[in-house]
């Protein structure tokens, strides 16, 4: 086993991308790498090794998310409206967030892998080997898996729900 050290060189940037795509926030994925760490250093002779260390530290930083938004709620911000120069861009601000929102709300119809899937690729822009490696799949998996998340969104889009 290689001490922390070694696993955090390895696996900092596998993790804070993982973050990034399900924050979308750069300064909270980068504190919830560190907790996430934090966490693995305290925890590490729990880990069995039934996965790759990776997978391992993705689910800490999976859990520590979930913990994050529990604790808040996300909607925009006076700042960010207040950086609007005119009432053009704040209406398309708007309207994109509308779009983002209604997206989101139909990923949220989806099952949990389908989520994190989508999540991985459209938020974190990973590509399919990365999202296997980090979700213990191979990458054709991730793709084909993608597919069919996407095919489901557009069910649901048609539909309401998820078939």
């Amino acid at each position: 086993m290689q001490n922390i050290e070694e696993i955090y060189k390895e696996h900092s940037n596998t993790v804070y991308k993982y973050l990034f795509c399900l924050t979308g926030n750069e300064d909270l994925s980068e504190e919830l790498t560190q907790e996430t760490f934090a966490i693995a250093v305290k925890e590490i002779k729990k880990f069995k090794g039934n996965c790759k260390v990776s997978v391992w530290l993705c689910q800490i930083a999976k859990h520590l998310w979930y913990k994050e938004l529990k604790k808040k709620k996300r909607n925009i911000s006076i700042e960010e409206i207040s950086d609007i120069q005119d009432s053009e861009n704040l209406e398309n601000l708007i309207i994109n967030k509308e779009e983002k929102l209604k997206l989101f709300k139909d990923i949220q119809k989806l099952d949990e892998k389908s989520k994190e899937l989508i999540y991985l690729r459209m938020v974190g822009n990973l590509d399919f080997t990365e999202i296997g490696e980090i979700l213990g799949k191979t990458a054709n998996w991730a793709r084909v898996n993608f597919y069919r998340a996407k095919q489901k969104i557009r069910e649901v889009n048609k539909n309401g729900k998820e078939k």
